[in-house]
């Protein structure tokens, strides 16, 4: 039986028909954990993504990204982080058994491993792939620094100018060998930083997270309007870069600064779809379809919305795309980025 989300019963205020249910999709951005008190999911494992996955929407398959689950604890050495993908790779057996419905949770699997270990790194790249399965598709090295402390930084501690430093680059430099995504997560004050690495490494294919994390909270509170025009300006920039795919979504964190988990009762999909609309539109016409793909960054994004509002809302988003573009953006983008053959 599912664990609930803290706030089950606020989001249930919220319910919606599914819009266009027999839309196929591939969730690529999902975290799966346990005993996780800082988020309102706490435990996020099979029966919880499950009970979201059957919401109403075709979801097929989805991707793992890497969270700091299930870290083995008792190994302080870079390999410690290969437990998270042995992990994934339980649950992605057991729902490719079929025995628990059509969606194939975590058929794609992305970790994390020190890039800044230089050559030393490959083994521990080696070591996920084994421990995958067949399912390990890349790597999520986050930049995510701010120097104002009301900003978090991301959970790997990384210094300031990740992206550029020499040692990271020699790391990063074994992705492509091993035929490895990487997975940029950065916020929107360092999208160049994450322009240059693409630029430096075109045959390694670069997935930006989450628009490149617009800032709402600290000293960026109440300033994303003010700073949509250097984030778009950024973006274009980025796309020009072929080896780069755009994440469209993750952005109802609390880092976003939206704070609709202050309201009274959850925002609806056409609210979320008009609040965020332009982060979406100009990606999409600066990547294009087959370069952008629609992300849950669930249970993450749970404290703003449920699975089938979400959804709901990118579906609002994509209303004027055509039938070939809505399949790319939903389903095919990922599928090929991440390839999978479900």
């Amino acid at each position: 039986m599912a664990t609930k989300a803290t706030n089950y019963d606020w989001l249930a205020l919220g319910a919606e028909e599914t819009l266009d249910p027999d839309l196929p999709i591939c969730d690529p951005h999902h975290h799966l954990w346990e005993f996780n008190h800082t988020r309102v999911a706490h435990r996020y494992l099979l029966d919880e993504i499950l009970e979201d996955l059957n919401c109403g929407h075709n979801v097929v398959s989805t991707v793992f990204i890497e969270c700091g689950a299930m870290i083995d604890v008792n190994d302080p050495s870079p390999m410690r982080m290969v437990n998270e993908t042995t992990f994934v790779n339980g649950i992605a057996a057991m729902s490719a058994s079929g025995l628990y419905g059509k969606a194939r949770v975590a058929a794609g699997i992305v970790g994390h491993a020190d890039l800044c270990l230089g050559d030393d790194v490959a083994a521990v790249l080696e070591a996920h792939v084994v421990a995958g399965g067949g399912r390990f598709r890349g790597i999520r090295h986050s930049c995510t620094w701010d120097a104002s402390p009301d900003v978090p930084d991301a959970r790997c501690e990384p210094p300031k100018n990740l992206y550029s430093q020499a040692n990271f680059r020699a790391g990063f430099a074994h992705l492509a060998r091993l035929n490895m995504s990487f997975e940029g997560w950065c916020y929107h004050t360092q999208i160049s930083e994450l322009t240059e690495l693409a630029q430096a490494f075109p045959d390694t294919t670069i997935i930006l997270d989450h628009f490149g994390g617009p800032v709402g909270i600290g000293p960026y509170a109440g300033k994303l309007q003010e700073n949509f025009s250097q984030w778009q300006a950024d973006i274009t920039d980025l796309a020009s870069c072929q080896n780069v795919v755009a994440k469209l979504g993750g952005i109802n964190m609390k880092v976003n600064g939206f704070d609709w988990d202050l309201q009274d009762k959850p925002p609806s999909s056409a609210e979320l779809a008009e609040a965020t609309r332009a982060y979406y539109d100009h990606c999409i016409e600066r990547f294009g379809a087959e370069r952008c793909l629609f992300e849950s960054n669930f249970p993450v994004d749970k404290r703003t919305c449920s699975y089938n509002v979400l959804w709901n809302t990118f579906k609002r988003i994509a209303s004027g795309c055509s039938d070939g573009e809505k399949a790319s953006l939903f389903h095919d983008t990922a599928a090929r980025v991440y390839r999978l053959d479900v």
